[in-house]
């Protein structure tokens, strides 16, 4: 039995839980299934695995600048981060060898699952955020159910992990098929319910075709704004620029400090609007490079191991359709999220931390999901309900994990609030016997959804006249 954990957690913590080493293996095993050349296998899986890593840096590039701009825009707000006696690093330590095991097993379920139910199509490949979604399971299961074992929460969490893996990319599906009409793959990201909320509320709001982001005319002297590496740059230095005016002198100085001693507080705002804009044109460069290679080759997998499904991905991936709309998003969750935390402060109700990384990527996500709806007012929609639903659940949230880790309230993407209140919602009923109804009812849930979906696209299939081998390459 100790051998078989030892396995399962290597496996969470060597290949799960290192993106680029997955996606490498991913692309390298595909590759072999299609019988390419040596020559091809091996240039097609290292590129695929630096590709990852180049977005990687991208993203350490960017989100460095962003973590000590937290605490400057908390001064300037003249707030202070809410206090914590349990710690995510405590946490971790007393149950990271469960979230690990929780991953392994919840992969190999949802593996399972994809290839016994064809209309599941997507595997879930965001490395990272297998971790997170695990982790806020258990605490929520820890929560819940304080007395159960290790083996209890390992199976109960797994079981409820892979539903969700399994189910995500798929309430996507409509939104992504605009944003990818051929269907290359499937979004994997825990803002899908952000962005599935922008999708339906940015209907009334107009065509994407009469207002795209990417389209917008604008007067020639702010031409310029047509190139997102100029805008962003500029947008963030501006912001950058007011935190350090309106923050303490001490919390500037220090943040700046971070970067270079010598540095003036001023070029470091400037310095760190810079470097975000770097930061995502490397991440863009990353997410082009890892997808010429993971795509072609997952054919592989939807050939000969797991027929007709596709690999669901990590946000960025998404980014390079709209990368307007990626910065208005984000340009307004920030704002929205910055009124609520001045409005909660004021009311005395809750102290805010800004999640920047996560109004980033969630923003960001939800700007691009709201714009192939409805162009530019979609696009702001989405950063709207993106800082609404950060700042609400943050503040809601945070009680939750008392016991726990309340820091994961305030790393939450909209997804792990709504896993956490889900199963919150069971407290009544759940104790540490009747926690096994959790990966029972999910479970049962995703296979119900799959048998529906499976049966009403095999009459699509007939009433188009064509049977499902026929409709292979389109779901390849």
């Amino acid at each position: 039995m100790d051998v078989i954990k030892d396995i399962l957690t290597f496996l969470a913590d060597n290949v799960f839980g290192q993106v680029p080493i997955l996606i490498g293996l991913i692309t390298l095993i595909g590759l072999i299934l299609q019988r390419k050349r040596f020559e091809d296998v091996f240039a097609g899986a290292l590129r695929a695995t630096i590709g990852v890593v180049i977005l990687f840096i991208g993203v350490e590039v960017f989100t460095g600048g962003l973590t000590s701009f937290q605490n400057v825009l908390a001064s300037a707000m003249g707030t202070t981060p809410p206090k914590a006696d349990k710690t995510l690093a405590g946490f971790l330590g007393d149950q990271g060898g469960t979230i690990a095991l929780v991953i392994t097993v919840a992969f190999l379920v949802h593996v399972l699952i994809v290839r016994l139910f064809p209309a599941a199509r997507y595997l879930y490949l965001t490395g990272h955020l297998m971790f997170w979604v695990s982790t806020v399971t258990v605490a929520s299961l820890v929560t819940i159910a304080p007395g159960a074992d290790q083996l209890t929460l390992v199976l109960c969490g797994a079981g409820f992990v892979a539903a969700y893996w399994t189910v995500q990319p798929l309430w996507m599906r409509p939104l992504m098929r605009r944003v990818m009409p051929d269907d290359r793959f499937g979004f994997a990201h825990t803002s899908s319910l952000a962005c599935l909320i922008t999708g339906y509320a940015a209907r009334p709001l107009g065509t994407r075709e009469k207002h795209d982001t990417e389209k917008l005319k604008l007067p020639r002297q702010l031409s310029f704004f047509k190139d997102v590496n100029v805008s962003t740059a500029l947008i963030i230095s501006v912001i950058m620029l007011v935190g350090v005016a309106l923050a303490d002198d001490g919390v500037v100085q220090k943040a700046a400090t971070e970067l270079d001693p010598k540095l003036s507080p001023w070029v470091w705002a400037l310095l760190v609007g810079l470097r975000f804009a770097g930061g995502i044109a490397i991440l863009l460069f990353g997410v082009r490079m890892f997808l010429g290679e993971i795509v072609p080759a997952f054919k592989g997998f939807s050939d000969k191991v797991i027929p007709g499904t596709r690999p669901a991905l990590d946000a960025p991936t998404v980014f390079p359709v709209a990368p307007t709309a990626v910065m208005v998003g984000f340009v307004a969750s920030t704002g929205v999220f910055l009124i609520c935390l001045g409005v909660f402060a004021g009311a005395g109700w809750f102290t805010l931390a800004p999640p920047m990384i996560m109004l980033f990527f969630v923003g960001g996500a939800a700007g691009l999901f709201g714009n192939v709806v409805a162009g530019w007012r979609g696009a702001v929609l989405g950063g709207v309900i993106t800082g609404l639903i950060l700042a609400i659940g943050q503040a809601v949230t945070w009680d939750l994990f008392e016991k726990t880790a309340p820091e994961l309230a305030t790393l939450a993407d909209p997804d792990w609030y709504a896993i956490a209140w889900l199963l919150k919602a069971l407290d009544p009923v759940v104790g540490d016997a009747s926690v096994w109804a959790v990966p029972a009812v999910a479970l049962a849930a995703t296979v119900a959804t799959l048998l529906v979906l499976g049966r009403a696209e095999k009459r699509r299939d007939g009433a188009d006249g064509a049977s499902p081998d026929d409709k292979a390459p389109a779901r390849a």
